[in-house]
């Protein structure tokens, strides 16, 4: 993915505090400008949505497999094993 330098100032506190945090969570400055760049252009439609899906799909698990048992899929425990 092609990418442009994009130059913004920033008050030195909030730098050091960019620069403590990034080490931190070892990335970088320019990583979590990134990231809160594209968390701000997200569609606020999209927020939780994976929560709401994962918690239908958990609801009605029973109902699918019931409604589709040959293509009723492995269960999965919390860690991600199948159960």
């Amino acid at each position: 993915m092609a990418s442009k330098p994009v130059t913004i100032r920033v008050p030195e506190e909030l730098h050091a505090q960019l620069q403590e945090r990034a080490e931190a969570e070892g990335t970088t400055v320019t990583a979590l400008i990134t990231e809160a760049a594209t968390n701000a252009v997200r569609d606020p439609r999209l927020e939780g949505a994976a929560e709401v899906f994962r918690a239908f799909v958990a609801d009605n698990a029973d109902a699918f497999d019931a409604a589709f048992p040959d293509d009723t899929p492995d269960r999965l425990d919390a860690a991600g094993r199948a159960a």
